[in-house]
């Protein structure tokens, strides 16, 4: 696997074929207040793209060109989150959306499991190592630990989402999915505008 770090955009030559696997590495977890840090992508190849970004430097049109293009399929775990900070710092809606952590719910119902790190050792017998969740990533310079966790949060992903796919397939509840996949820019918005702890559809 080869990590690759860029600073403020993607260069403009990459291709990520048809599905490209995102993750982005915050302060926090608050989309509006905490700041954008990172963006990583991988094309399943065993290869991670890193985006690392400078306070308030979010001028990214490469970036942004690929997490608007309809061709390209945006593959996440847990997207409401990722989807929400990109809009909210980098000013574009992600379309059309893969969320794994969507499809183990709507699957894997025989576990409450549905972290990525859960995931990668059941589908995948792999063990991630995840004590850099909590670090620093606003950092200007990067340790390896914190590269090479970014990077794994992205590379496993087009093999969980092709193992969930069949399941969901299997279960018939691949419609339920994709609408639910089509829902989360709208979900989004709705955590930025103060409505991420109100059920809008309750009575």
């Amino acid at each position: 696997m080869a990590n690759h770090l860029y600073k403020g955009d993607l260069p403009g030559e990459l291709s990520f074929g048809d599905m490209v696997a995102v993750d982005s590495e915050t302060m926090g977890l608050v989309p509006y207040r905490d700041r954008l840090c990172l963006v990583q992508l991988s094309a399943g190849d065993g290869d991670c793209h890193i985006v690392q970004f400078a306070k308030d430097k979010y001028d990214a049109p490469n970036l942004c060109g690929l997490m608007a293009n309809p061709g390209v399929t945006k593959l996440f775990h847990y997207a409401r989150f990722d989807v929400a900070v990109i809009k909210h710092y980098l000013g574009v809606d992600c379309m059309p959306i893969y969320c794994t952590k969507i499809a183990s719910k709507l699957v894997r119902t025989y576990t409450d499991k549905h972290g990525l790190k859960d995931l990668c050792l059941e589908l995948l017998g792999i063990d991630l190592l995840k004590q850099q969740q909590s670090s620093d990533w606003g950092s200007r310079h990067l340790s390896p630990e914190q590269i090479e966790y970014a990077a794994n949060d992205v590379v496993h992903l087009h093999r969980i989402q092709a193992i969930l796919d069949g399941m969901l397939t299997r279960e018939g509840r691949r419609h339920i999915a994709q609408a639910c996949f089509d829902f989360l820019p709208t979900r989004g918005e709705l955590d930025l505008g103060g409505w991420s702890d109100l059920d809008i559809f309750s009575h």
